[in-house]
C-alpha cells in the first residue's frame, strides 16, 4: 500500500457497480471530479450515516459536477439491498479483493485479516488527488477542496 497525498496521481481502477455496470476512473473523470468513499460494511450505523449524508447532499454534488461512489468488498446483492433500504443515490462499487481500496491506502491488515478504514478520496478532473481524509469529512470539506482545484 502506497501512502496517498494531495497532489499525487490517483490510482486508476475499473470496478463493477451493484448493477453490474463497469466504472473506470478514466471515464468517470471525463464528467468531472470524482469522490470515492471507502467504507467498511453495508448497513452498519456509521456507514449508513455517511452514505445517507451523501444522499442528502446529492444536489450539491450534482451542482458541482462531482460523481460520488461508495467502495467496499461487499457483494453486488448486499450493495443493492443497502441502496434500496436507505434510498442511497451514490452507486456502490464492488472491490472483492480490496485491490482498489489498498491502492488508495484505505486498508489495514492484521495478520491475515484485512479491513477498510473509512477514507474519502477526492480526485480532480486532471487525475490527481485533490482531497484525502480518514473518517467522515463533511460535504463542505470535500467540495471545498474539489472546487478550489477546478
Amino acid at each position: 500500500m502506497a501512502k496517498i497525498n494531495v497532489g499525487d496521481p490517483a490510482p486508476d481502477f475499473s470496478l463493477q457497480t451493484e448493477k453490474g455496470e463497469t466504472v473506470s476512473l478514466e471515464e468517470a473523470r471525463k464528467k468531472g471530479p470524482v469522490v470515492l468513499i471507502f467504507y467498511p460494511m453495508d448497513n452498519t450505523p456509521g456507514c449508513t450515516a455517511q452514505l445517507c449524508a451523501v444522499r442528502n447532499d446529492a444536489p450539491r454534488y450534482t451542482e458541482a459536477g462531482v460523481s460520488v461512489y461508495g467502495v467496499n468488498n461487499g457483494g453486488a446483492a448486499s450493495h443493492q439491498r443497502f441502496i434500496e433500504k436507505h434510498n442511497l443515490t451514490a452507486p456502490l462499487l464492488v472491490d472483492p479483493s480490496l485491490r482498489v481500496a489498498s491502492a488508495y491506502d484505505a486498508v489495514t491488515s492484521l495478520g491475515l485479516l484485512k479491513f477498510i478504514n473509512r477514507t474519502v478520496a477526492g480526485i480532480g478532473s486532471d487525475g490527481t488527488i485533490a482531497f484525502y481524509k480518514r473518517g467522515t469529512p463533511s460535504t463542505d470539506e470535500i467540495l471545498g477542496a474539489l472546487t478550489a482545484k477546478a
